[in-house]
């Protein structure tokens, strides 16, 4: 399976940084990494990583302006992409098909393919025109899943809160793991 993975100059590179992680320790995934320049610099702040070090994480990396990469085309067959995190300018470029650099055009790839595309946004709060924008990359095909902590599991450190979200992104491509315990139901309330 092949996924591509994007990271933006939103906060949240831990979440792209940790996917990558995971994938890393398969076999069956091939990992396909674009960053985005703003990203080089929130990796350095938020994960003390450089964007060399993350890319080593990735079987294949990309320049963010490389606009013939395979990536670029829709023969390249993928399982789909993951954008982790989204910022609102990528979002925005996503929902209008606004494709000038290889993150945004991979993206407009697995929506015309009808490939899987999961936005992990990482904004708050919200004004109208980012909820619209989710509401259009939604319409188009994208899977919006922002990363919204659950504490059912009774997380206790920031790894965890970071697992689960990855976690839920491992599930929508069917990829098996045992980052966060699933939901089981309550069943024994005092």
């Amino acid at each position: 399976m092949r996924i591509v993975v994007g990271v933006t100059g939103a906060s949240g590179a831990i979440y792209g940084v940790r996917l990558l992680e995971v994938l890393a320790r398969r076999d069956d995934v091939e990992t396909h990494l674009i960053i985005s320049p703003p990203a080089e610099k929130v990796l350095r702040h938020e994960t003390l990583r450089t964007a060399e070090e993350v890319a080593s994480l990735a079987d294949f990396s990309y320049a963010h302006d490389d606009l013939f990469a395979p990536l670029s085309s829709g023969s390249f067959l993928t399982a789909g992409m993951v954008v982790a995190p989204c910022s609102m300018k990528t979002l925005s470029a996503i929902a209008h098909s606004h494709a000038d650099n290889l993150l945004v055009r991979a993206a407009d790839v697995a929506l015309k393919e009808k490939r899987r595309l999961v936005l992990v946004v990482r904004e708050t709060p919200l004004h109208l025109g980012h909820l619209e924008l989710m509401a259009q990359a939604a319409r188009l095909g994208a899977v919006i899943l922002p990363p919204v902590p659950a504490f059912y599991h009774r997380p206790s450190t920031v790894a965890e809160v970071v697992d689960q979200t990855v976690a839920r992104i491992l599930d929508l491509f069917g990829i098996e793991h045992e980052l966060a315990p699933r939901w089981r139901g309550i069943r024994d309330l005092p």
